[in-house]
């Protein structure tokens, strides 16, 4: 297993992104061009993200809501700001594809742990904070076995169990059943909302 993560895995993720980034080029400029005038400008969204051991890159996904905010000043609820385009991309999983670049440099892998917010890391249990201990994934154990729809709890026992159990077979398996949640679009929402309750450290 040693030698699975520390060579050959990311060895593998290098030479999969970067062919995958080849491949989706057409798709990735055409899903560009429509969320920049979907957003009315950027169709990229940039965020910080802890890594392996806790360190801090900075994620790329497509853009898939707007900055409108209220009367107050305040950005309106994720389920309106979610434009059309969006909410297909995000229903097919596209909005993922812009973490390639992050997997090619070296900031995440293929399949690990999701990553998280960095304001998270200081309410995290001994337990929980297991899972930076691999470099987090696009994909990964917890987001096929119910992504968005399941509790915090519930994530962290199967990113944890991940961490502890990682092997090219685990992977594969991991990578087939992606490729089923995403054709079924499967999970992408927590219960009536567009995205999943933030993390309070109270799980």
């Amino acid at each position: 297993m040693k030698i699975y993560i520390l060579f050959f895995k990311p060895f593998s993720d290098f030479i999969i992104a970067f062919v995958a980034l080849l491949m989706l080029s057409p798709l990735l400029l055409i899903a560009t061009i429509l969320l920049f005038l979907a957003n009315k400008g950027n169709p990229f969204f940039v965020q910080k993200r802890p890594g392996k051991n806790g360190e801090i890159f900075k994620i790329v996904k497509f853009k898939t809501m707007t900055d409108e905010k209220g009367s107050n000043g305040i950005l309106l609820p994720d389920s309106q700001r979610l434009t059309s385009i969006g909410k297909f991309i995000r229903k097919t999983s596209l909005d993922e594809i812009p973490q390639l670049w992050n997997v090619l440099i070296g900031d995440m892998s293929i399949v690990g742990p999701r990553p998280l917010l960095p304001k998270y890391l200081s309410i995290y249990t001994p337990y929980q904070y297991k899972r930076h201990d691999l470099k987090p994934g696009i994909t990964g154990w917890a987001q096929v076995n119910g992504r968005n729809a399941i509790s915090w709890t519930q994530k962290f026992e199967y990113d944890v169990w991940y961490v502890q159990n990682v092997s090219f077979f685990l992977d594969i398996q991991i990578l087939f059943k992606t490729v089923q949640k995403v054709l079924v679009s499967e999970g992408i929402n927590a219960e009536n909302m567009a995205t999943t309750e933030p993390f309070n450290g109270n799980n």
